[in-house]
């Protein structure tokens, strides 16, 4: 086996189950690297491909089915009497939300990657918030069968990524340009890969004893410089003991203050063993992670990281015990003081799930039926409240579809299922626009979207047709006219009076509706009045347009009654045959939203993103560099909301998956011609 220094024997238990999730951009080989991990330390007897039927990960329907990570995946296993947790995260950063609700509880992260520079804006966007958050974290060189440039300069390469140095702890032994073993430089000693088996040490080679001895001190000097002693053995040219490196490895890594880097291919089963070797003894324990989080040793404390409904076993909320311990039955508190029984305990494999009697700290378990408590919150089994952890908040929508139920019967099941699906995944929203009468399905980008109602059908049952996102379009006046609404009905009895005058006056945008009455002599009565501005009021939902009236001003100037058959509903009436004989006079013109749009994108595609705003009908307002982003910039621009529907297809189609943005209502503007046209024209079809 590839053995390190005597001081690693002993290993590190009675730390609890230690936690690690693997990140990295989409299609590097993470859910390659778990079932590598799970083969290694005997969790499965081979290891699988994510293809094969039998896999831990990716094996929900819809992973498989578009051959992506879509949600993370945990699985649970033994290494030297150590007990460990990994979860696989997605790659693609529609999916990023859930990577970063289960990074909250993780005591380290393995970051994959491969040495290729088309992925550093995504590496960065994953390191950085790795370093945001203080979780120690390893980047793992994945696939080094098929690096094409020499470590030496990967290196350098990759280090704009990560704020923290990048430590290089091996280097590969190649042979015909073929990676067959790695120097570990900490121990120094060498292995050859065994194809899916342990590495087996063999003699230095002679000829890469300089190179060997070249990446051996430029690892020391890095961690010299946060070693005053080891500076001082480095400067005398004394050889520090292999204990003290490997402390130093340790000590740094759980600090945060290096990025240790280790190399492999996963698919081959080469290098998992020293990466198990350094997370055995380097990741630090849950307590570490509990105090990180602010959880006190007093509390007793859990945090539910993730949800998951399913058709026959309900709802199961996911967390991971940081302090204290949880038996099924037991009674949790959540943070509103909310109680809930667990009903339920148990153990994850992907998939699979297998019942348990009791969670230690350092366990993440599954606990049934804990209705009343949700993704995010921090649970305890104390009766005093326990500290929240902060959970970070989800992204911003930046893509939606429209919502037709293929059968009216699943309206009500609608509503119930697309609750669980937000409670699944918080990064999901549903708007329902009074303006455009639509259900709207809003998440991070299209296959967010698509992977969301693939659940929704094969979970809850309720199939839904995607309709085009319908524009929340408004309508004004440019010009003031005045003009008689009269409602007279005789047929029996009481009749029906109303007669009102009222002028219709543009307002300046944003100013929304105002009613004013100048009435004098009681030409109409004061009861009355209230009913005209309601009349008024009723009309301007839908006005000659087609479409929801603001910016106006109505005022009540002169009218008529009758002492026995003018009421409210016959003011109110005559104020809605005056709207509607007034406003096609008033030259009524159709308004668009415009939205205020920031949109962050690494340098190098600053050009291409100037040149899509005005394609867009889009005004840009300026742009500088991205606040704590290295490389990076932020756009500002206004754009039309009739425009924005792909715009995140575009912008990540442009920066390598990484682009995104955020955009608020800024104000309305006019629109004319044939664009208009043909709003006005969908507003008709859709409203027929």
């Amino acid at each position: 086996m590839d053995q390190s220094n005597g001081s690693e024997t002993g290993g590190r238990r009675g730390n609890g189950t230690r936690c690690v999730a693997i990140v990295g951009p989409y299609l590097c080989g993470k859910t390659t690297l778990l079932e590598a991990i799970l083969a290694r330390t005997g969790a499965v007897p081979r290891q699988r491909k994510t293809s094969d039927p039998n896999s831990i990960g990716d094996a929900s329907p819809e992973a498989r089915a578009h051959g992506m990570s879509v949600s993370a995946n945990i699985a649970d296993t033994t290494y030297l009497d150590d007990q460990f947790t990994f979860i696989d995260c997605p790659g693609s950063i529609e999916f990023q939300h859930e990577s970063s609700l289960a990074l909250t509880i993780c005591d380290a992260a393995i970051v994959v990657c491969e040495p290729d520079t088309k992925r550093l804006p995504a590496l960065q966007l994953i390191l950085k918030q790795l370093d945001d958050r203080g979780i120690p974290h390893f980047l793992f060189l994945n696939k080094i069968d098929s690096f094409m440039t020499p470590v030496r300069d990967i290196i350098p390469m990759l280090q704009p990524a990560s704020v923290k140095p990048l430590v290089l702890r091996q280097i590969p032994i190649w042979e015909n340009g073929v990676a067959t073993g790695f120097v570990d430089l900490a121990s120094e000693r060498a292995y050859v890969y065994r194809e899916q088996d342990t590495s087996e040490i063999i003699e230095l080679p002679t000829g890469l004893k300089d190179r060997e001895s070249e990446a051996r001190y430029q690892m020391l000097e890095q961690l010299a410089d946060y070693d005053d002693e080891l500076l001082e053995q480095l400067l005398s040219d004394v050889e520090p003991s292999r204990d003290r490196v490997f402390d130093d490895l340790s000590e740094d890594l759980r600090k945060g203050v290096i990025c240790p880097v280790l190399l492999g291919s996963a698919e081959h089963g080469n290098g998992i063993n020293r990466l198990l070797k350094a997370l055995r003894h380097e990741v630090p324990a849950v307590a570490k992670t509990a105090q990180r989080l602010g959880v006190a040793d007093t509390d007793s404390a859990a945090f539910i990281f993730k949800t998951v409904h399913s058709p026959h076993g309900g709802k199961m909320s996911v967390a991971r015990v940081l302090t204290g311990s949880l038996t099924d039955g037991a009674v949790l508190r959540g943070a509103q003081g909310q109680e809930e029984r667990i009903s339920g305990l148990f153990r994850l494999m992907g998939e699979d799930t297998t019942k348990c009697d009791a969670a230690a700290a350092g366990d993440t378990v599954g606990l049934g039926r804990v209705d009343g408590l949700a993704t995010g919150e921090t649970v305890t089994t104390s009766k005093t409240p326990v500290v929240q952890i902060e959970a970070p908040e989800p992204p911003q929508p930046v893509y939606g579809t429209g919502l037709g139920l293929k059968d009216c019967k699943d309206e009500v099941k609608l509503t119930t299922a697309l609750g669980k699906l937000m409670e699944e995944d918080p990064s999901l929203q549903v708007e329902h626009s009074r303006d455009t009468n639509q259900i709207v399905l809003l998440g991070q980008g299209e296959m967010h979207l698509r992977v969301a109602l693939e659940r929704l059908e094969r979970k809850f049952s309720v199939a839904v047709d995607r309709i085009k996102r319908q524009i929340a379009y408004k309508e004004t006046v440019r010009k003031p006219t005045e003009i008689r609404g009269r409602h007279k009905k005789q047929s029996g009895g009481h009749g029906q009076f109303g007669d009102v005058v009222i002028e219709i006056s543009p307002q300046p945008r944003g100013t929304g509706f105002s009613f004013n009455e100048k009435i004098t002599g009681g030409a109409v009565p004061k009861q009355f009045i209230p009913s005209v501005e309601i009349g008024v009021k009723d009309f301007m939902q839908r006005g000659p347009l087609g479409f929801p009236v603001v910016d106006i001003s109505v005022t009540l100037k002169d009218g008529s009654y009758h002492s026995v058959d003018s009421s409210d509903m016959a003011f109110r009436q005559a104020a809605r045959l005056a709207m509607a004989d007034g406003m096609p006079k008033c030259s009524p013109v159709l308004l668009e939203p415009i939205m205020a749009v920031s949109i962050a994108v690494p340098s190098e595609a600053t050009a291409k993103v100037n040149g899509m705003i005005p394609q867009r009908r889009g005004q840009i307002l300026g742009y500088d560099a991205r606040p704590g982003w290295p490389g990076w910039d932020v756009l500002e621009a206004h754009i039309p909301a009739a425009e924005m529907e792909d715009l995140i297809i575009e912008l990540r189609s442009a920066t390598a998956g990484v682009g995104s943005y955020s955009a608020r209502f800024d104000h309305l503007a006019e629109l004319t011609g044939k664009l208009a046209d043909h709003a006005i024209t969908d507003q008709m079809h859709a409203t027929a």
